[in-house]
């Protein structure tokens, strides 16, 4: 049986105290999974509360609330008598099967999309895509998590415009997006998902369903793609 690795945390790990702030908790959760996605703290790397905690200078609730949380999102997983770990990268098998789910639902989710829209959705859809344009400079996760968020949000409003609830609760419980980035991320596939998404949602803008459908199996292949790719 493999043993996980210690987290690179504690003296000269680089890790900076957080400031004062009201949302602390929140604060604590993004610094964690910045850690995490950034494999400062790697893969089945062991996550000590206390040493969180003292590392960012919090007490140990909010590392506890952040965990429990980063738990639900599949980055981290608790085990009895051993506690936290990050969670295990996903596998070349593991990346073909999400695809596959995703294949089976998001064209038709998009598709779906394009039948349904009104006007009311149609604003929702554009503001949703303009509200990241540039694409993130640098490749670590505090330059694309607006990205990232942009991109799960996406998606999920396709899921949501559907009008299929099980469809949106599927796939909400994939929790995908944090787990494909953690693969790694570039410029150049930023650069990509923003047009992409934008084509997607010009077919859906166009009430056509066959285009719409085929802007996102198309979206999703050449993600897939990206990612098989540039896997660590």
């Amino acid at each position: 049986m493999s043993t996980a690795r210690e987290p690179a945390v504690g003296k000269g790990s680089g890790i900076s105290p957080l400031p004062p702030r009201q949302s602390l908790t929140e604060d604590v959760y993004e610094s964690i999974k910045a850690l995490i996605m950034d494999d400062v703290i790697p893969p089945e790397g062991r996550l000590s509360i206390d040493q969180l905690a003292r590392d960012l200078r919090v007490s140990s609730t909010p590392v506890r609330e952040a965990l429990v949380r980063l738990e639900s999102e599949s980055l981290v997983r608790k085990e009895p008598l051993r506690g936290y770990s990050t969670t295990p990268l996903l596998t070349a098998d593991q990346l073909e099967d999400l695809f596959e789910f995703r294949g089976l639902i998001e064209p038709w989710s998009a598709a779906r999309a394009a039948q349904r829209i009104d006007d009311a959705g149609l604003a929702v859809l554009w503001t949703e895509l303009d509200s990241v344009t540039a694409v993130p400079a640098g490749d670590d996760y505090a330059a694309y998590r607006e990205l990232a968020a942009q991109d799960e949000r996406f998606h999920q409003l396709i899921a949501e415009l559907s009008g299929n609830g099980e469809v949106v609760h599927a796939f909400t419980r994939t929790h995908c997006h944090l787990r494909l980035f953690r693969l790694r991320y570039t410029t150049d596939q930023g650069r990509a998902t923003l047009a992409e998404h934008r084509a997607i949602a010009e077919a859906i803008t166009a009430r056509d369903p066959e285009a719409a459908h085929a802007a996102m199996t198309t979206h999703l292949d050449l993600a897939r793609a990206r990612l098989s790719e540039h896997r660590p």
